[in-house]
């Protein structure tokens, strides 16, 4: 069996280290983006209370560990939502759709009881694979 390179990814948020988690890994040519949300690398949460602007600071994160992967956001083929208030996601997608309208991946959206800090309204994980492309949109 062939074993394929593997490359982790950091944010440089406070708790990878500790926690023992990547912000990425890539693995040949996919790139799996875990749960990211607005804290910042001095621990602060960005955009408290907004959920569009808190997702698209996830969104605007997220593509630039791809860039470093040396993916692009339209190879995303799998985007997973976590929120605290399903009844804000019109503002989830608003901010989404900027990235993701013409991309189309497949997407789950879910509510959970909380995340790890009060301030996340959102938390985002994506799956991509490097080389993809859009050949059809069948019905």
């Amino acid at each position: 069996m062939d074993l394929l390179k593997r490359e982790n990814f950091a944010s440089g948020a406070p708790f990878e280290d500790k926690a023992g988690y990547s912000r990425a890994v890539k693995v040949g040519n996919m790139v799996f983006v875990g749960g990211t949300t607005t804290t910042n690398s001095q621990g602060e949460v960005e955009a408290p209370g907004d959920a569009y602007l808190q997702t698209k600071i996830i969104l605007q994160k997220i593509e630039a560990v791809l860039k470093r992967a040396g993916a692009k956001m339209s190879h995303v083929v799998r985007v997973r939502f976590y929120v605290t208030d399903i009844s804000r996601g019109q503002d989830y997608i608003k901010a989404y759709s900027e990235w993701f309208k013409n991309i189309r991946p497949v997407i789950t959206m879910a509510e959970v009881k909380a995340l790890a800090r009060p301030d996340h309204l959102v938390e985002i994980e994506v799956d991509a694979v490097m080389g993809s492309y859009l050949t059809s949109r069948l019905t």
